[in-house]
């Protein structure tokens, strides 16, 4: 059979089990188990199969996963994650949008503490939006600074998705987990600079409202309680991988430690709150865990179908760019975004995309950066964008689908302009892994 007729049945293949509403990883399952029989030798490929996906489950590469999802867990299961929200805003004046600003500043902080995009829009949601609404502020100024920012989580370490991009792409775990602090920072000004703009040029977007007067001793005291103290979780997760102290699977075990130790200093370490925590990793890491079984026996598959390799021929030999196809592989992954969820893109996606990029001499690192700021976008683009459907479970009922959609289109333009930039000057994402010294696992 020619390659790309074992391409076109599998993901035929995947589209009809997408269709009858099976689940993601079993669809990719099952397309697995076929392929590989057929392509693989019979039950000697199925065998061979098994052994493949134990050797993947098992990889040390992946132990920062649960731990990240353990850090987040116990900031948000102990209402750590909460009082940064109300110390951020004793600590912000009167400026245009204030609280769309402190949704950013909020979601920012959160970021480097929990990594799971979606529980940021759910926190931020419900913890901000009533009081926006209370105020008189525009939809688009409540619900777009809450998707925009919440998905800063996705580039700014800990983030689990990168670890997972990284383990599938087989790249450097330090370097993609360090190249998304730079990005993720200057999304935040462009969020924040975007928001200041609009709300001078137009203040009915954001009234503005008497702010209770915080007196210096008692911002003093949220700083040094609320607020510096996360500087110690913060230190332990990415500030030990940048001085090269510990490697990533170690650093992520730190952050766990610094997350109940900071529990702890807060008095809210009980064992009711350890077992909310460990059920919610354990939720989190299986469904990770299946992904990355679905991934590796989809890679093998492409790969003895002969699919990877006739894509990889057939790309490298036309007469384009590797600079344009790459801008071509962003804008697929963009209108993938529009209809699947980030996971599933990734399944398909990175088996394919990876050995052109490395195919076509250019970085994989920084292409790697460039795909987790695209898998932020995703989640948050019409019509079936994860972090929208969160959206409108915390919104007010009156808010529809198309608000929302409304709403997130000016922070995807400003994350597409990001992208766009990080094509144009690659140091945005690699100038910060550069500077990592030490070990990378």
């Amino acid at each position: 059979m020619d390659w790309w007729w074992a391409l076109v049945s599998i993901f035929l293949g995947l589209l009809i089990l997408f269709g009858t509403g099976f689940p993601v990883a079993f669809s990719f399952l099952l397309v697995n188990i076929l392929g590989i029989y057929f392509f693989w030798g019979g039950e000697a490929g199925l065998r061979q199969l098994i052994l493949s996906i134990y050797a993947s489950l098992t990889n040390f590469i992946l132990v920062p996963v649960p731990m990240f999802f353990l850090m987040g867990e116990i900031m948000f299961q102990s209402g750590v994650a909460m009082d940064v929200i109300n110390a951020l805003d004793k600590w912000l004046g009167r400026l245009p949008g204030r609280l769309s600003l402190l949704t950013v500043a909020s979601a920012t902080v959160l970021s480097a503490l929990t990594g799971v995009p979606m529980a940021s829009v759910a926190l931020l949601g419900t913890s901000l939006l009533p009081e926006m609404e209370r105020r008189g502020y525009d939809r688009g100024m409540i619900i777009g600074p809450i998707i925009g920012a919440g998905g800063l989580a996705m580039l700014i370490p800990p983030s689990a998705v990168a670890v997972l991009l990284a383990g599938i792409a087989e790249i450097s775990v330090s370097g993609v987990l360090i190249g998304g602090i730079g990005p993720g920072i200057i999304l935040a000004c462009f969020y924040s600079v975007y928001i200041i703009i609009r709300c001078w040029l137009k203040p009915s977007l954001a009234p503005v409202y008497d702010v209770r007067q915080v007196s210096t001793r008692e911002r003093v005291r949220t700083l040094f309680i609320d607020i510096l103290p996360l500087t110690f979780v913060i230190f332990m997760v990415i500030g030990v991988m940048f001085l090269g102290l510990a490697t990533p699977t170690e650093a992520a075990t730190s952050g766990a430690l610094g997350s109940v130790i900071l529990a702890a200093c807060h008095k809210r370490l009980t064992w009711d709150l350890i077992k909310r925590s460990l059920i919610g990793t354990t939720r989190l890491t299986i469904m990770v865990f299946m992904i990355v079984a679905g991934s590796t026996a989809f890679c093998q598959m492409l790969a003895f179908s002969q699919a990877t390799k006739g894509l990889v021929e057939l790309l490298t030999g036309l007469p384009l760019s590797p600079i344009l196809i790459v801008m071509v592989m962003q804008l697929i992954l963009l209108i993938m975004g529009c209809l699947m969820d980030l996971f599933s893109i990734m399944m398909i996606t990175i088996p394919i995309f990876f050995p052109i990029i490395k195919a076509l001499g250019l970085n994989p690192l920084w292409f790697g950066i460039l795909f987790l700021l695209n898998m932020e976008i995703a989640p948050q683009t019409p019509p079936f964008g994860m972090e929208l459907f969160v959206m409108k479970g915390v919104a007010p009922q009156d808010v529809s689908m198309v608000d929302i959609w409304r709403a997130a289109v000016p922070f995807i333009l400003m994350e597409i302009l990001l992208l766009w930039l990080m094509i144009i000057f690659p140091d945005i994402a690699l100038w910060l892994p550069s500077l990592v010294k030490g070990r990378s696992l």
